[in-house]
């Protein structure tokens, strides 16, 4: 199983490239897209999901060109865009027996198949109701469950803890841990924690451009002595963000703690910390400025 990427562009405007000379390989795994909002993820989500076609470059899966083979991928792909659409006068039982005729999938499997996705996102108990009388959180449910209807080799989940409450957002993180070991997991987000709950390797994205491709350990030595912590009065803090990168504020009694990323200490009080992925994310960004 293989996914690879090369020299993958795709062209908006004459002067707007919403990706450009994208490389990238992977293998089964989570893989956290990570990156500002407009960075280029989208973009990214749709072409692996044979929605766009790009300008320039390729997409192979498994060898096979998906500009040309499509149906080859289309068979073994999950896909939670993240403007997620649903009938609204459907109930989640029958909009999820929808989406599996869609995918071609027999009366017999859709029926054992549905009934594991609504115990495994919890709406067993609203399978009935129809969905324009879902939360948000409820209709990102039915989203996820319809992504995982055909067991998916290829699984592309776009910015998918949206909407979801705490607790929601740590069954879904331990759902795509679970899931991860036969299949290739790309999950899409802006929200750093999400990532470093899951993901088995990051690819940092800013500008329509790779930033970054590797493991978390590897980014969190990338900081290891560059970030430092300390307690500042609050009439202080906008101006120590105007010459250092805080990555972090906690109100305390006597002041805001600060988290501040400097290959020096910034001040005498400054102690070490260790590093987190909120760090590097925050420092990569601010390096290749962000998007817009």
């Amino acid at each position: 199983m293989n996914l690879t990427i090369s020299q993958l562009s795709k062209q908006y405007r004459r002067d707007f490239w919403g990706l450009r000379n994208f490389d990238l390989e992977l293998k089964p795994g989570v893989i956290g897209l990570l990156g500002p909002n407009g960075a280029g993820k989208s973009t990214l989500m749709r072409m692996l999901a044979t929605i766009t076609k790009p300008t320039t470059g390729t997409i192979l899966w498994n060898g096979d060109d998906i500009n040309k083979f499509p149906n080859n991928l289309r068979k073994v792909l999950g896909y939670l865009p993240q403007d997620f659409g649903i009938y609204p006068n459907l109930t989640a039982l029958e909009f999820l027996e929808y989406m599996a005729a869609i995918k071609g999938m027999d009366s017999k499997t859709t029926r054992r198949r549905i009934d594991e996705l609504l115990v495994l996102v919890n709406l067993v108990q609203a399978a009935k109701r129809p969905l324009r009388s879902f939360s948000g959180g409820m209709k990102q449910r039915v989203g996820i469950a319809q992504a995982l209807l055909n067991d998916p080799q290829l699984l592309i989940v776009d910015e998918p803890t949206v909407g979801l409450d705490p607790e929601e957002r740590v069954r879904f993180r331990n759902l795509l841990s679970d899931l991860s070991g036969k299949r290739i997991i790309l999950l899409s987000t802006h929200i750093v924690s999400d990532v470093e709950a899951t993901a088995t390797e990051i690819v940092l994205i800013n500008k329509g451009r790779k930033c970054q491709h590797t493991t978390p350990e590897k980014l969190l030595e990338q900081l290891d002595g560059e970030v430092w912590q300390w307690v500042i009065p609050s009439e202080n803090l906008s101006a120590l963000k105007e010459i250092h990168l805080v990555s972090g504020t906690i109100r305390r009694e006597n002041g805001i703690q600060v988290r501040v990323v400097s290959k020096i200490q910034p001040a005498p009080e400054a102690e070490q910390v260790t590093a987190n992925l909120e760090d590097v994310y925050l420092k990569e960004v601010s390096q290749n400025g962000a998007s817009k």
